[in-house]
This record gives structure tokens, sequence and C-alpha cells, in this order.
């Protein structure tokens, strides 16, 4: 890191900064069961000027208490399925390694606007099917293998493009496995937890990782997951669908416009 950027990310303004986004990460977190990374590195680009890489490095490792405060939160409403998520988790570990290793063959632009055609779909899902609250996920072989499946999917995406895991798990498992929207949550969060500790060891070898930015953003999140998860169960699943569709197009717009930058260079 170099002593302008390092000078640019400490000192008050930077400090309140930290605070306020994982004040939001954490909320963002809690009420849809993502990580906050489509928030934490937006942010930390653009208001402290962070290296992309070291903002994403130090999104992953404040992901880590986030997720695991949000854990306990739909614990306790028994909306997590720990088989499952452990599943997922295990796939996303090894797809996160086959996608950084695939990063240097493959278009970012065509991934973009992939990743954009598919949260197009999902969110037009999300105001056909609407989850019961009353699903339960029951594990079998077949569901099993299939979770594997995105798991490994799921990871090869964070590897290719740094997209969360939440931003795909949680709506995949609502349409396609049936799970409740809030079980979804539950699980995509954990999942986050042993994923999200992988790819932060990784940085810090590698020093993508600014650990007292990550441990403001986390400890700040951790003050508002909890009631991020408390109002998810308060709200109507429609409405819930609706609210998270909203937030999947906020992202889709943002690789909308990383897309269209990329093409015009």
């Amino acid at each position: 890191m170099s002593e302008l950027q390092d000078a640019r990310i400490r000192g008050p303004r930077a400090y309140l900064t930290f605070v306020f986004i994982g004040l939001l990460a954490g909320l963002l977190s809690g009420l849809f069961g993502v990580g906050g990374g489509t928030v934490i590195v937006p942010l930390l680009v653009l208001m402290l000027q962070f290296d992309q890489r070291l903002a994403a490095g130090t999104s992953l490792a404040a992901i880590v208490p986030t997720a695991s405060v949000g854990v306990i939160s739909y614990a306790v409403h028994g909306s997590v399925a720990w088989i499952p998520a452990i599943i997922l988790a295990a796939g996303a570990v090894v797809g996160a390694q086959i996608g950084t290793r695939l990063l240097p063959r493959i278009s970012q632009s065509a991934l973009r606007w992939g990743f954009v055609g598919f949260l197009v779909v999902v969110i037009i899902s999300l105001f056909l099917v609407i989850p019961s609250r009353d699903a339960v996920f029951e594990l079998g072989w077949i569901n099993g293998a299939a979770l594997a499946v995105v798991g490994v999917g799921t990871g090869i995406l964070a590897g290719l493009i740094g997209v969360g895991g939440g931003v795909i798990v949680v709506p995949v498992l609502m349409l396609a496995f049936g799970t409740s929207d809030l079980e979804a949550k539950g699980t995509s969060l954990l999942m986050m937890i042993p994923t999200a500790l992988s790819g932060t060891i990784g940085n810090l070898r590698h020093r993508n990782v600014d650990l007292l930015a990550a441990l403001i953003i986390g400890l700040s999140a951790c003050t508002m997951t909890a009631l991020g998860a408390w109002l998810a169960t308060l709200i109507d699943p429609f409405v819930g669908n609706m609210l998270f569709a909203a937030y999947l197009a906020f992202i889709a717009v943002q690789m909308t416009i990383k897309a269209l930058r990329a093409r015009g260079r």
C-alpha cells in the first residue's frame, strides 16, 4: 500500500466512513442474507479511493463477523439449514479456486453481461414465486448433489467477478429448492463464513486486506445485522421478495455500468 493511499484511508473522516459502511452493510446482510460486499466494495472505492483488490479483500474479512452474527440471529428462529450450508460452503471454496484460475482466460465483459442476464431472470421470478414461511429444506441425495453444484458455481462466480454468494444462493434456494425466504437467508449467511475465511487467508498472504478497516466495518456491521434479521421476520414474504428484487436490480445496474465502461475502454 502506498503512503498516499494510506493517508487517504486514515483519520477521523475515514473512520466515520468505515462505521457508516459497516452499519449499512450489516442491516442489508441481516435483512437479505447477503454478505454486504456489494455495498462495502463500491463504497470503499468511491468514498475512500481504495484500490479495487484491497477493497474486495477488506470486504471479505469484514463479512466473517457480520455473517456470524447473522447466523445466530436466524438460528434463534430455527431458520438455518446447517448441513445444506456446509455442502454449499464446501462447493464454494472449491469453486473459488477454479474461478481465480480461470480469471485470466475469460472475458470479464462477457461474464458481467451474463451475470446481469441471470439477475434479470431472478428478479422476474421473485415476482412470480412467493416462498412459504412454513417450507422446510429436506435434504436428499439428489438435491444434496445439486447443492454441491450450486456451491461450486457460486464459488466460481465469486472468484471471477467478486460477487458474494448470497446474491446467488438466496434466490436459488427459494426458487429452485423451495425453501422459505428466512431459511434461505440464514443458510446463505452460514455458507459465507468458511468461504470468507478461506478467501481472507489468501488475501492476507497477498496483503490485500486493510485489517483495521475490516475490523471497524465488521464490528459496526454486527450492531445492525440482528436488527436486519429481525426485520426480515416481520416483513411479509411478498414484500421481502420485492425488496430483494430492488436490491438485485441495484447490483445489476452496478454490473451493467462496469461492463459498459470496460467496453468503452
